[in-house]
């Protein structure tokens, strides 16, 4: 389903713009007034918000003939799922609504929170893809408290925060076989680095074959933590910057920089992304960021006998592990997924039924 992606702009106050009707891949429609018009996306105003559309979501579009753009939204594809409250205790600016005709209201963000679009259930945020690019010092110096060191009797590796709560991406490789977890994390206090551990950390779910794992902080003097947004790895191009924060060998808030190799590396049945960032053991379950510090990937791997061969598990796949995390519900009797199986029957039963 079409997801409507918000925008705070001036554009065009109080001037007079062309009205016009956005139909959608769908079969859903948006009426509003067109503040710009780009290669690949169009910003239209619906009166209390304003929407930038993909242009590969836009089947037509064609000019309004009245005079005042309806300020609407009309579904006619079958009714939405309703939207659950947020589970993790989140706090979150009341959503906007708007109605359509036979379905649920749909949540939309109000526009005072410009650079997020979360999910349906408000449990990680995905960027508009409409921030700068940067530099690597201004991005790591704003995203570094994001990232940490996560720590097993068995090893180290890293991590990022998903949202305020503490619930953390990782690899499962990083987790696998332990249940006795900490992280360390380096957050800004009194304008200074305070480096903090904390030891409540519970698995939340677990998959083995996408070598993901969901982690939270339960520690009661727990903070809200600073949290990253997650991008679009199709959108990269190869040769595109992008670099990684985490903690090679336990070197603590290492940051390095290289280009996309290639989109779509084969390896064991699974596409990787490959990047000449630099890759060692600890760095395993950290971000890869592009230059606008969204979340790509999540860097797993190297190739040892070279050099510059890193290899990270595409955003895509984070987005559906964790949409899907009920189904990857952790269980210390089963902790390979969240439910239970019955034991296959006997052969001596088999043998009887012939």
């Amino acid at each position: 389903m079409w997801k409507a992606i918000l925008c705070v702009t001036s554009l065009c106050a109080g001037c007079a713009l062309p009205a016009a009707t956005v139909e959608l891949k769908d079969k859903a429609s948006v009426s509003g007034k067109i503040l710009a018009e780009k290669p690949n996306e169009i910003v239209i105003d619906i009166g209390y918000t304003v929407l930038v559309i993909p242009r590969d979501q836009i089947l037509n579009l064609a000019a309004d003939s009245e005079a005042q753009a309806k300020t609407h939204v009309t579904q006619f594809s079958p009714s939405p799922v309703a939207v659950a409250p947020d589970k993790t205790g989140m706090t979150r600016p009341a959503p906007l609504t708007i109605s359509s005709p036979g379905s649920a209201d749909l949540p939309i963000l109000p526009a005072s929170v410009p650079s997020r679009a979360p999910d349906v259930q408000g449990f990680y945020s995905l960027s508009t893809g409409t921030a700068k690019e940067r530099s690597v010092r201004e991005l790591a110096a704003e995203l570094g408290a994001a990232v940490m060191q996560v720590r097993t009797p068995a090893g180290l590796g890293s991590g990022f925060f998903i949202n305020e709560d503490g619930f953390l991406i990782t690899n499962f490789h990083v987790t696998e076989g332990e249940t006795q977890i900490s992280i360390e994390v380096f957050q800004q206090k009194n304008g200074e680095l305070e480096r903090n551990i904390y030891k409540q950390v519970k698995i939340v779910a677990l998959n083995k074959f996408g070598d993901l794992a969901l982690l939270k902080v339960e520690d009661k003097d727990a903070p809200k933590f600073a949290h990253v947004l997650l991008g679009d790895s199709d959108a990269l191009a190869v040769g595109e910057r992008v670099f990684a924060i985490g903690s090679p060998l336990g070197l603590e808030r290492s940051v390095t920089e290289g280009i996309i190799s290639t989109k779509t590396r084969q390896l064991q049945g699974e596409l990787y992304l490959q990047t000449t960032a630099q890759i060692n053991p600890g760095n395993s379950g950290g971000p890869l960021f592009n230059m606008r510090g969204e979340v790509v990937g999540v860097t797993n791997m190297k190739i040892t006998s070279g050099e510059g061969l890193g290899f990270a598990i595409p955003v895509e796949a984070v987005t559906f592990f964790l949409k899907h995390r009920d189904s990857y519900a952790y269980d210390n009797d089963n902790p390979s997924a969240g439910y239970r199986y019955l034991p296959p029957p006997s052969r001596s039963h088999r043998v009887s039924a012939q």
